[in-house]
């Protein structure tokens, strides 16, 4: 990973369990915006919207969502969230609702737990599971496409095909499959990195990028933020693998020990547990570097980038 420094003392702190309370509530604003949209879906299945609700509304600590606000905010230059980023940050959680319920589906990881409750098809069956991920995937891109997100069609295109790339065959969906494959091919630490830059980091970095973008980023903002938040997506997987290896699944409030039960490698493998916990917080100092020039406007990411490597959960 070559040369990356520590965290210094001066970096803004969390308390290792939850996110800052200014942050916070931006994930509440998020997390109402998600309600009213679910209780104005006009479809008939009932069953699937509350299907959708169940898995996007059951918890989870909506860092994707947070990391869209702060960063439209501190593009737009203000205080204030600027009207319609909600919406991409709530395009978002359903897009990462979406790619939880099929990871945990018998055919993927078979996990029947998700955040310390049932997991969607276990609540509900596969089957309406399966067709809640798909509705959420969709729901993710309508939510984008949709006047009220941003008065300029080009930014809303430019959204959508971003959110596209992230969730797609150079995204998600390929990293997944990648993922699936571990199992019976054995990985390098450079594989696995590539693997987890495209399962997990890519929408961690679409969601910074597309609060910039909402924003209105200049170009040095546009680049600081993907430097950001390509260094956060990575940190944020090496924790997840050091988490999985400490933790149980009551702590963690779904199965732990899977990936090394399956024999798939992990950073925590390769690295050993000294050096990758090293080498996420010197990732996330290199994240607090790209936004250095924004000064304290840039706080709220900074603590949300700190969070990602002392969460417990």
């Amino acid at each position: 990973m070559g040369h990356r420094r520590l965290l210094t003392a001066s970096a803004p702190k969390t308390d290792g369990m939850s996110l800052p309370a200014s942050v916070l509530s931006d994930t509440e604003i998020v997390a109402t915006e998600l309600t009213r949209i679910f209780d104005h879906i006009p479809s008939p299945a009932v069953r699937l919207t509350d299907a959708m609700r169940y898995a996007t509304m059951n918890g989870g600590k909506r860092m994707r969502a947070a990391l869209v606000m702060a960063a439209a905010r501190l593009a737009a230059g203000g205080d204030t969230v600027p009207a319609g980023a909600v919406r991409v940050a709530a395009s978002v959680e359903c897009l990462h609702a979406y790619s939880l319920i099929h990871d945990d589906l018998p055919a993927m990881d078979d996990a029947d737990t998700r955040r310390g409750k049932p997991a969607c098809h276990m609540a509900f069956d596969e089957a309406t599971a399966i067709l809640a991920g798909d509705a959420l995937q969709t729901l993710a891109f309508e939510l984008l496409a949709a006047d009220d997100t941003h008065a300029d069609p080009l930014v809303r295109a430019r959204l959508v095909m971003a959110l596209a790339t992230a969730s797609g065959i150079d995204g998600m969906a390929g990293g997944q499959m990648l993922d699936l494959q571990a199992e019976t091919n054995p990985m390098d630490l450079e594989e696995v990195r590539q693997m987890q830059g495209m399962k997990t980091g890519a929408l961690i970095q679409f969601s910074a990028i597309a609060g910039g973008l909402h924003g209105g980023a200049d170009a040095a903002l546009a680049d600081a933020l993907e430097r950001y938040s390509r260094d956060l997506g990575l940190a944020f997987q090496i924790a997840d693998d050091c988490l999985d290896y400490e933790s149980d699944a009551e702590s963690l409030g779904k199965p732990a020990g899977q990936d090394a039960d399956r024999g798939k490698a992990s950073f925590v493998v390769l690295m050993g547990l000294d050096q990758a916990k090293q080498a996420a917080s010197s990732l996330i100092a290199e994240a607090e570097d790209a936004l250095a020039p924004w000064g304290e406007a840039a706080t709220p990411l900074c603590q949300i980038a700190r969070f990602a490597i002392e969460r417990r959960t």
